[in-house]
């Protein structure tokens, strides 16, 4: 009987020794597998990133793009009002003041462009704080009397 115990009891050993084995392949495997779905991840994500970054690039570059063909429209409008309008006078004076404010306008629009306007706008609100919050405060008020259903 005592041969019978110890030839059970060293089966068991094997069995739990193969078990062992088996499972550290297991685990090896798993982290193997989860290493690879980690690195695919990676870089699925990485290519998403870089996707976002060109999109942006690109409706930054036709934002910048937009508002240089505006001050371009700009500056021909000024150049029309100079035409179709006479030289002198109260409405020549009138219109030159327009055409020239166009103008202007259009070169802004063309030198800046959409970043230069936004710098320029941050600018203002950091000197004038409290006439910038007014000016807010009162376009939502006009935002919401506008929108407002009325009963």
């Amino acid at each position: 009987m005592a041969n019978n115990t110890t030839e059970f009891r060293n089966k068991a050993q094997d069995a739990t020794g193969k078990a062992q084995d088996a499972a550290g392949k297991a685990l090896e495997a798993g982290q193997a597998a989860a290493g690879a779905v980690a690195d695919k991840a990676r870089e699925v994500g990485s290519e998403a990133w870089k996707a976002g970054q060109h999109a942006a690039s690109a409706v930054g570059n036709a934002a910048e793009n937009a508002t240089s063909r505006v001050g371009e429209s700009f500056q021909n409008l000024a150049q029309t009002v100079r035409q179709s309008t006479p030289n002198q006078g109260m409405l020549g004076s009138a219109a030159e003041s327009v055409a020239s404010g166009l103008e202007q306008g259009g070169r802004y629009l063309q030198q800046e462009g959409l970043s230069g306007m936004t710098d320029d706008l941050t600018n203002m609100i950091k000197r004038n704080p409290i006439p910038a919050l007014l000016v807010g405060i009162g376009i939502g008020f006009l935002l919401a009397r506008v929108t407002s259903s009325r009963s």
